[in-house]
């Protein structure tokens, strides 16, 4: 082992291996999973905190994932005394009210990383897991109330105690799983995913020494908040509220306070807990810190550093700060909406920085049953793409997922095919029309997934189903989500949400999501722009005729 060394070379070749390694967590976590939302949605985490549980690096994946990490590490920190952990030791936790953060799909690993008899780091991961019991396959019900519907309940338990399994969580996990063949395989692509984290950053004392390591995750805390605290005195100083309505009625409410030297976000004028649609107070944090990053330093490390100036207020017993025993089966959904409400309450004092309303909704899809070609119990759980609002001089992007949700992807059609018992019919940009402006929305898809057997089910959640997109400088509105179910001979069904829908052979669920607000006067849209639109079936002839009368005579292109 080298002598400590303390000089910023070293320390930045440290903070930079610390995001490799976060990374080969994710990689070797994907390709060694079961479930399709894990490797080919990615619809996991994976990073490394301090030994205190602050998080040090991340690797790809969902950023709202990322941020539950930290949150989950100091969550098992609370509940078991330092002195009781041990080299070996690996815990694991999906209880929102144990450090869990999100819903009890959502699995954290973590892994307490030793050097010279102390804690040094954690690594952890988080992923989503088909089926963890509850009242519906799948887990996710928006009938649920109580979080004892929603499936069984992991709070920050020792999954390994100094290197040897606790059979007995292993057996609570499997035996409450309708999957249990994939829970066990995407258990144990967590398990491995978190002790290769552990390996490589051994290798890193081995090779720098225990000090210098710990140095480098001090200093790359410091660089973060002063990253932070720099980009903060950029910012507008003032007291700025909005409020928006939801789809069912509610009004969602913030106050953002940006002062010198803090950021602070009172969400305490909110409506009750009710339902499933609820979010933890660290889920809230989540998507403050999201919104906080966006808005001061995106290039900056999203380390524990980066969000000391951001101060959130909740009052418990609201949907942003639910209390046990809530359900918080649709948490994602009520966090997206606050990542927007955020952003949208800032937006006039960025000019520039806020595009136009996206499609924003994870658009949680859950459709199982029986196999048709095996009898097993299948569940395909997709969360869809969808359309970005525009910007001054862009059009929006299409046919990708929220900024919420992050890096990741669309079940390819066939692997569905393959993996399930459904036949994708068609998976194509949403045709209607909205979101016209200068700079026109990005589309949405629409989708159709035909059952091929009886007694499936369906359970969706979406929100802006009824208020879309907003369009912005004269842009049009875009349009909202939904699903619809066509049965043979019968009346069109349509949902936004709904539980353990029944689906029988040749019913086909057809999903389209929004497309994105516009930017601009439609009428200041280029002749090229238009002309490409109706070319590439974004536009019909008559919506052309319209929205933009006779063709503009602005000449160029659109971006």
């Amino acid at each position: 082992m080298s002598d400590t060394t303390y000089d910023p070379v070293t320390l930045d070749i440290i903070q930079n291996a610390l995001e490799a390694v976060a990374d080969e967590m994710f990689a070797a976590q994907r390709k060694t999973s079961m479930s399709a939302i894990i490797y080919e949605v990615l619809d996991l985490g994976t990073g490394i905190c301090d030994g205190k549980g602050e998080i040090a690096s991340s690797g790809a994946g969902i950023p709202a994932f990322v941020g539950v990490l930290d949150k989950a590490v100091k969550g098992i920190l609370a509940k078991h005394p330092i002195e009781t952990i041990k080299p070996g030791d690996m815990f694991a936790s999906n209880d929102p009210y144990w450090g869990g953060v999100t819903h009890l799909n959502d699995m954290i690993l973590a892994l307490p990383v030793f050097s010279e008899g102390r804690i040094i780091a954690w690594t952890a991961n988080i992923a989503h897991w088909n089926d963890v019991g509850g009242m519906v396959p799948g887990s996710m019900s928006s009938d649920a109330t109580s979080i004892f519907q929603e499936g069984v309940r992991i709070p920050a338990v020792k999954l390994f105690d100094a290197g040897v399994a606790n059979q007995a969580v292993f057996d609570i996990l499997y035996i409450n799983s309708r999957l249990p063949d994939y829970l066990r395989g995407d258990l144990w692509a967590g398990i491995a995913g978190v002790r290769i984290g552990e390996r490589r950053i051994l290798e890193l004392v081995e090779k720098y020494g225990t000090d210098t390591f710990e140095a480098a995750l001090d200093d790359f805390m410091e660089l973060g908040e002063r990253r932070a605290r720099a980009a903060l005195k950029t910012l507008p100083k003032g007291v700025y509220h909005f409020a928006e309505e939801q789809d069912d009625g509610a009004i969602y409410k913030v106050t953002i306070e940006i002062k010198d030297d803090e950021f602070v976000i009172d969400l305490r004028d909110n409506p009750k807990q009710s339902g499933s649609k609820n979010s933890s107070r660290e889920g809230v944090e989540i998507s403050a810190q999201l919104a906080f990053k966006a808005v001061t330093d995106t290039q900056a490390p999203g380390n524990g550093g980066f969000f000391r100036p951001l101060r959130v207020i909740t009052k418990p017993g609201t949907i942003f700060h639910v209390e046990e025993p809530g359900a918080l089966g649709y948490y994602s959904e009520v966090e997206i909406r606050l990542f927007d409400l955020l952003l949208r309450c800032l937006a006039p004092h960025l000019p520039g920085l806020v595009p136009a309303g996206n499609f924003a909704s994870i658009c949680g899809t859950v459709v199982g049953g029986p196999h048709p070609d095996h009898g097993r119990h299948y569940t395909i759980v997709e969360p869809q793409l969808g359309g970005w609002g525009a910007q001054q001089g862009r059009d929006g992007n299409s046919a990708i997922f929220s900024g919420f949700h992050g890096d990741t992807f669309n079940c390819p059609a066939e692997v569905a095919e393959a993996r399930y018992g459904l036949t994708v019919d068609q998976m194509a940009l949403n045709p209607e029309s909205g979101g016209e402006g200068e700079w026109r929305g990005g589309k949405g898809i629409e989708v159709h997934y035909r059952v091929r057997a009886d007694n499936n089910f369906l359970s969706v959640g979406y929100t802006r189903s009824r208020i879309p997109p907003w369009g912005v400088a004269g842009g049009l509105d875009g349009t909202p989500n939904y699903v619809e179910v066509l049965r043979p001979g019968k009346a069109t069904e349509h949902y936004s949400f709904g539980t353990d829908i029944p689906l029988n052979t040749d019913d086909v669920v057809r999903i389209v999501t929004g497309n994105g607000g516009g930017f601009g006067d439609p009428k200041q849209r280029s002749r090229a722009a238009i002309e490409n639109d109706l070319k590439n079936g974004y536009l019909t002839a008559e919506r052309a005729a319209e929205i933009y009368g006779h063709v503009s005579g602005k000449e160029g292109t659109s971006a």
